[in-house]
């Protein structure tokens, strides 16, 4: 773990156990977390986004095993964490952000009580937690916060409610906060909102924040690092100016090809990546991506490591070198 780095993940693997056998969800996952940087994670679904982040913050399922790997948080390995010391850490430490906004608050308590309840842990009197949730709420841009404070989720739409759940990440001052697709229930308008609010109360509070997206103009606009995770496993990972404009692995590629954004001419055929996602249960040796990959060829029936191309520039394929975007 780097000294500036506030979450390391050190090839991490997770399996499942399943009536078809162990699924291997992922596979030797290495990644870190600059302190106040945003890293983005992208990828198809089904690529183990979200098994990662369950692993960084202790909500596995039951049929889950971390097989192998380290996860240092500020120097202290999260797996290592008794369960208690782990309840401590999330929600203080490590706070995230869910999908769906319309689901993610209590319809039965206001707002106000709801922000004033989180903060059970920060030893402030009742007014002081209420000045706060009002500042917060200030701060993501509701306006008249003191009387919505008052108000319920279902007063509110669903773009506010995302703001307010945003509030209520960052009311702890985190050293990370984790945020999984929140602008997916979102509108384009809102989305494009939501991710100004978030980048410019990232700078403000200076936490690092893992983004979880398969929205690649959203990753793009907001992120400083990203990491494209291909069937469990790291494709490549670099800056933004380093995937988005130099990318080497045939998948990160071909994934850029599928962006709507890139397309310049006006089409009713939308691009597609041919070929299927590998059985994790049976995973096939050498190349996770060789059954799909137009650049394939007989070394690949190795399985690459992380070939560097930079400092913080790497791609898991046996051509990454000569692989210049097209």
């Amino acid at each position: 773990m780097a000294a500036g780095d506030v979450l390391t993940v050190e090839s991490l693997s997770v399996d499942f156990r399943t009536a078809a056998g162990r699924l291997h969800a992922l596979r030797d996952v290495s990644l870190s977390v600059p302190r106040g940087e945003i890293v983005g994670i992208v990828g198809e679904s089904g690529c183990g986004k979200s098994t990662l982040i369950n692993a960084v913050i202790g909500l596995l399922a039951a049929n889950a095993e971390v097989v192998a790997g380290k996860i240092p948080f500020n120097g202290v390995d999260l797996l290592a964490m008794r369960p208690d010391e782990f309840r401590r850490l999330r929600g203080d430490r490590i706070t995230a952000i869910f999908q769906d906004p319309m689901t993610a608050l209590n319809p039965v308590f206001s707002i106000g009580t709801q922000m004033t309840e989180i903060q059970y842990r920060s030893g402030l009197s009742a007014r002081a937690k209420r000045n706060r949730a009002v500042e917060f709420l200030d701060k993501v841009k509701i306006p008249d916060p003191e009387r919505r404070l008052r108000q319920y989720p279902h007063q509110f739409s669903g773009g506010m409610r995302q703001r307010i759940c945003i509030a209520m990440a960052l009311l702890a001052e985190p050293d990370l906060l984790i945020a999984d697709e929140p602008t997916t229930a979102l509108d384009a308008t809102l989305e494009v909102q939501v991710i100004r609010l978030l980048k410019n109360l990232q700078r403000e509070v200076g936490c690092s924040i893992l983004f979880i997206s398969h929205h690649l103009g959203v990753i793009a606009e907001l992120c400083d690092r990203v990491a494209i995770m291909y069937a469990g496993e790291v494709a490549e990972r670099g800056t933004v100016r380093d995937i988005f404009h130099d990318a080497r692995h045939p998948y990160s590629q071909k994934l850029l090809q599928c962006d709507p954004g890139r397309i310049a001419v006006a089409t009713r055929n939308l691009p597609t990546i041919p070929g299927e996602l590998p059985n994790l249960v049976h995973v096939p040796q050498g190349c996770i991506f060789r059954p799909r990959c137009p650049e394939r060829f007989e070394r690949c029936v190795e399985r690459p490591e992380p070939h560097p191309l930079s400092r913080d520039h790497l791609a898991a394929c046996h051509k990454a070198e000569e692989l210049a975007p097209a």
